[in-house]
């Protein structure tokens, strides 16, 4: 039995319709995820121009060790870390400032480059939490405090002094640098003791390449220790 032309012509138009459709909807669909991924792309590098500028524009660091009686005379609460000592970095009694979250949602560091940060929702020394403390790498001119923390091995000490004058020991267990887009996946550990139970002490700063797009370095320095018993 025959089929009629008109029959054919029929099925014809109809694939030829489903297979332009068919096509647009891919082809919308392509664009649509190109874009949103573009899209995705630049909210990131808005966020981090963003966050660029607002450290651009915070109050200059201050390159210039304090002295001796500026040291002596700065007092914190009994409970508080007061001083930070590393004998192998030559570092003795830096002040610890209490520090918070800034506006681009990351860990405030003190404006004096000498200077060390106590994050103010971490563990205190003898409490038997994990305290954090970070400190600068350097300023534009000099190196800051921590610039020799990727330096610290396995064994070496780190002495915390409380605002009482009750002294603690901690010994590194480990010192490893994290790519920044890890290091806030990354803190999640620092923040724990790495021996459930005992108390920790992480200190934090930055190393690695600088990024002159990002307007900072591209890795962080974590330095973990336990309390010695």
């Amino acid at each position: 039995m025959g089929v009629s032309w008109k029959r054919i012509i029929q099925w014809v138009a109809i694939t030829a319709v489903v297979v332009f459709v068919g096509s647009c909807f891919v082809k919308l669909m392509v664009w649509e995820d190109n874009y949103y991924r573009e899209k995705e792309g630049s909210e990131r590098d808005v966020v981090a121009k963003e966050a660029a500028v607002v450290e651009k524009e915070a109050e200059p660091l201050i390159e210039v060790e304090p002295t001796e009686q500026e040291i002596y005379e700065y007092w914190v609460a009994p409970d508080l870390p007061r001083y930070l000592s590393i004998p192998k970095l030559n570092i003795y009694n830096r002040r610890v400032l209490q520090v918070g979250i800034n506006p681009t949602g990351e860990l405030a560091t003190p404006n004096n480059i000498f200077d060390v940060g106590w994050y103010e929702s971490s563990g205190k020394p003898g409490t038997g939490g994990t305290m954090l403390i970070d400190g600068h790498n350097g300023g534009p001119n000099v190196y800051g405090v921590f610039k020799f923390l990727p330096d610290l091995e396995a064994g070496d000490f780190i002495t915390i002094e409380r605002g009482d004058g009750v002294l603690f020991q901690y010994q590194v267990v480990e010192n490893i640098a994290v790519p920044l887009e890890e290091a806030d996946k990354y803190m999640a550990t620092a923040l724990r003791s790495p021996e459930p139970g005992r108390e920790s002490l992480t200190l934090i700063t930055c190393t690695g390449e600088w990024s002159d797009l990002r307007y900072t370095y591209l890795s962080r320095q974590f330095t973990r220790a336990l309390l010695t018993q």
